[in-house]
C-alpha cells in the first residue's frame, strides 16, 4: 500500500512539472510553423533591426489574399523591424511583374501602385503582361510615360532584378508568398495554418532575433 502511495505521488510530480512545461512551450515550432534557411542568408537590416522579407508576385491568388494581412501587420508592426518585398521569379513570366514593382520602388510610388497591381489582375481581370499594360497603370496613379519609360528598363532595376531572382532560391522558397525573418526563417500560410495566423509567426520569429 505505501509502494502504491509512492508511485502515485512519483506520478503527480511528473505530470505536475510536465503541465509547467507546456505552460513555458514556444507556441510556434521550427519544422512544423517555420522552417530554417540553411545556410543563413544575408540582410538588408541594420544593428538592432531585424529583417522581414516578403516574396510574392503580382498574379497569384495567395498572395493578393495575404496583402489585406501585410497591411494590417505593417500598421503596427515592432519598430525595430526593416520590411522588404522581394517579387518571385521563379519563371520567366513572372520578370515583368518584379519589373513593374521595381520600377515603382525606383520612382518612389509603391504606396500608389502596389495594390491597383493586385486589384487589376485579381478584381479587374486586367491581364498586365506588356510593358504597355502596365505603363498604363503607372499613368493613371500619376507617373508620366517619360519616367516610366526612363525606369523600367533602367541598370537600377535590372542590377535589383538579378538580386530577386538569386534570394528566391536562395532562402530556399518553394513558391509563394513566403515570409523569411532575418534571413534565418521562412514561413506562409501553409506553415503557420492560415493567412490569420501568418504574422503571428513572423512576430514570435521577430521576438526571439531581437533577444
Amino acid at each position: 500500500m505505501k509502494r502504491t502511495i509512492q508511485s502515485l505521488a512519483v506520478f503527480l510530480f511528473a505530470f505536475a512539472l510536465g503541465g509547467i512545461a507546456n505552460v513555458h512551450a514556444a507556441p510556434f515550432q521550427e519544422g512544423v510553423h517555420y522552417e530554417r534557411v540553411t545556410p543563413p542568408q544575408p540582410t538588408t537590416a541594420g544593428p538592432g533591426q531585424v529583417e522581414v522579407v516578403e516574396l510574392f508576385w503580382y498574379g497569384c491568388p495567395h498572395c493578393y489574399r495575404l496583402e489585406p494581412y501585410v497591411q494590417r501587420w505593417l500598421k503596427k508592426k515592432p519598430a525595430n523591424v526593416k520590411f522588404v518585398r522581394i517579387p518571385g521569379v521563379f519563371q520567366p513570366s513572372w520578370e515583368i511583374g518584379a519589373r513593374a514593382y521595381y520600377t515603382a520602388e525606383v520612382l518612389g510610388v509603391v504606396d500608389k501602385v502596389h495594390e491597383p497591381m493586385f486589384e487589376a489582375i485579381h478584381e479587374q481581370k486586367r491581364r498586365m503582361n506588356t510593358e504597355g499594360e502596365i505603363m498604363a497603370l503607372f499613368k493613371q496613379h500619376g507617373v508620366s510615360e517619360k519616367d516610366f519609360k526612363r525606369v523600367f528598363r533602367s541598370f537600377a532595376v535590372e542590377t535589383k532584378l538579378r538580386r530577386a531572382k538569386e534570394m528566391g532560391y536562395r532562402y530556399g522558397a518553394r513558391g509563394v508568398p513566403t515570409i523569411v525573418v532575418n534571413g534565418k526563417y521562412r514561413t506562409g500560410a501553409q506553415e503557420a495554418g492560415g493567412n490569420a495566423r501568418v504574422f503571428k509567426v513572423v512576430d514570435y520569429l521577430v521576438q526571439q532575433e531581437s533577444k
